[in-house]
């Protein structure tokens, strides 16, 4: 009769135990939520930046439009179409965005506020100043675009 040796009974586990697949899993877990929160926060910032620059160009917009008013103060009888007044403008947003954007659920509305003050009296000089207030949907905060110009009398 043959005994055998015990050295069968004695060798390690071949597989893994149920701690260690479940610390392989939590890496996992961890590194994917970790690329998911990257794009997420990604897409949310390029989102506000699309924004912003729009409401960037209906500042712009705003100022430029104040600005092309005739104004002569030299001219006989003096020329004046930008009178000092404050003006206000609503807009919808030019986003890119799917659907229809007059829906209230898509679009994206600005407020633009236009100013024109006297900054100066000899020269003549005058600020343009227009503040466009948008709304960013994802967090609801307000935010303010400006663009301030100076302009001399007959430019």
């Amino acid at each position: 009769m043959r005994l055998q040796s015990n050295k069968a009974r004695n060798r390690p586990p071949a597989g893994f135990a149920l701690a260690e697949i479940l610390v392989a899993f939590g890496i996992l877990l961890m590194v994917f939520s970790g690329l998911i929160y990257g794009y997420v926060q990604a897409n949310r910032m390029s989102e506000w930046t699309s924004m912003s620059l729009a409401a960037q160009s209906y500042a712009s917009e705003g100022a430029e439009q104040a600005r092309a008013g005739n104004w002569s103060p030299r001219a006989y009888p003096p020329v004046d179409q930008t009178t000092l007044t404050n003006l206000t403008f609503w807009d919808i947003m030019d986003v890119p965005i799917k659907g229809n954007p007059t829906n209230s659920d898509f679009a994206f509305f600005v407020t633009n506020y236009v100013s024109i003050t006297t900054y100066s009296v000899n020269p003549a000089v005058r600020q343009i100043r227009s503040d466009c207030r948008w709304t960013f949907p994802l967090t609801g905060q307000v935010q303010t675009n400006t663009v301030i110009l100076l302009r001399a009398g007959d430019q």
